[in-house]
């Protein structure tokens, strides 16, 4: 065998491998999770149901309760949800919250039960049960499981937004918020615009509301508007959305976008938007401010991160004291986190000893905290001792496993 023939052998048998083991760089892939499916047995539905849980991305790193948002159609619309709110949440835009996808059994079982009753045709008719099932049931069950608050949301899009309008009207809905997509408000005759009468006039209606529509005058959510411009009470906070560059089909990412910061407006502010505030005490005031709405506020991540700069832009680094009083006072579960990223600004301009001080004051709580680990290991090594520095930042790394924190925020301490 000459050379020749070795070489093309070789190529051959390399190429070979290539071809044949397209997923060799795979094999030590790691999955990137949204959220798990999950099923229980539903004695109102009579057999067997299926729903999807995503949890905040720092769930298991503290005790808080979160808002909840059920998304109907959970199949079709859990992942795209769920993923948005993920990135608002670590972007600043929302609260963090629970996102349950309400799942539905086929096309025929959509159809049944996001509807009423219809003479015309025995495919409709389930919507009264499928509200027992998710008030009775799926609700309670999720609320056991989780640590909710009582902030619940429900969102829906074409069908399930028209069953999210018809759980607004309901007495018992356990919701108090809704965001009804592209509605298909034509259902039977556009009878949901009756339904509203009645719940006004029985109940009230009081929990706010998004609807939208895309470029689809078929949907008759015009006239669901229409009902709202004219007979909504005055006291009731709702909006209206038009997307018409979009069809039916692709208006739902930006619609759940505009939904979701709707129900959380203004809700997070950047270093320069603080310093256009003016004083500590006015960006404090913002930020108190944003308590009342819907999800409620508490400085996550970003806020803090922000804040802390803020301070150090504007100056203000002599009230810390101060600052930190009021944030004890006024946003208690925010007191840790907000003084362990101003101590990073310490670090980072070299006042370590002040650093120490700040984690000091909130080692309580902080040592259960990787961040609050992380600066002390910045602060030991500032110092060179090196074992200390170790010590602190593998006790990082250890709760940020046990938390099961994402990827990037990981990172964030090494």
């Amino acid at each position: 065998m000459n050379a020749l023939t070795k070489l093309l052998i070789l190529l051959f048998t390399l190429l070979l491998s290539i071809i044949s083991s397209p997923l060799s760089a795979q094999d030590n892939g790691v999955a990137i999770v949204e959220g798990y499916a999950y099923h229980h047995q539903s004695k109102v539905m009579a057999e067997q149901r299926r729903y999807q849980v995503a949890l905040p991305e720092r769930y298991f790193a503290s005790n808080r309760q979160y808002p909840t948002l059920y998304v109907v159609d959970g199949d079709f619309q859990f992942q795209h949800v769920s993923a948005t709110v993920h990135h608002l949440t670590r972007m600043g835009k929302i609260a963090p919250m629970i996102v349950v996808g309400i799942a539905n059994q086929g096309p025929t079982d959509y159809l049944y039960a996001t509807t009423w009753a219809d003479k015309s045709d025995e495919a409709f008719g389930g919507a009264v049960t499928f509200h027992r099932y998710i008030t009775n049931e799926l609700v309670p069950l999720i609320d056991k499981q989780y640590r909710t608050n009582n902030k619940r949301a429900l969102s829906g899009y074409s069908l399930g937004g028209l069953f999210t309008l018809f759980s607004m009207t309901q007495a018992d809905t356990p919701f108090n918020a809704f965001v009804a997509m592209s509605p298909s408000a034509w259902f039977d005759n556009q009878n949901i615009t009756k339904k509203l009468d009645g719940a006004a006039e029985q109940q009230g209606l009081k929990h706010p509301l998004f609807i939208s529509v895309a470029n689809e005058q078929e949907m008759g959510v015009d006239t669901v508007v229409q009902w709202l411009e004219h007979h909504a009470p005055e006291s009731l906070l709702w909006q209206f959305k038009s997307y018409p560059e979009e069809n039916h089909f692709t208006t739902a990412l930006p619609a759940l976008y505009d939904a979701l910061t709707f129900l959380s407006p203004d809700y997070g502010a950047d270093g320069g938007e603080m310093l256009a505030m003016g004083d500590v005490e006015q960006v404090l005031s913002y930020f108190e401010t944003s308590q009342s709405q819907w999800g409620g506020f508490e400085f996550e991540w970003l806020q803090a991160y922000q804040f802390a700069k803020y301070l150090f832009w504007s100056k203000q680094t002599d009230k810390i004291d101060q600052v930190l009083a009021q944030i004890a006072k006024k946003f208690p579960r925010s007191l840790t986190i907000v003084t362990v990223h101003i101590a990073k600004g310490m670090n980072i301009k070299g006042e370590h000893q002040r650093a120490k001080q700040l984690l000091d004051s909130v080692a309580a709580e902080g040592i259960n905290s990787p961040d609050w680990q992380h600066e002390l290991s910045v602060y030991y090594g500032a110092l060179q001792q090196t074992a200390k520095a170790d010590h602190h930042q593998q006790l990082a790394l250890s709760l940020a496993q046990q938390y099961q924190l994402r990827s990037w925020d990981v990172w964030e301490l090494k």
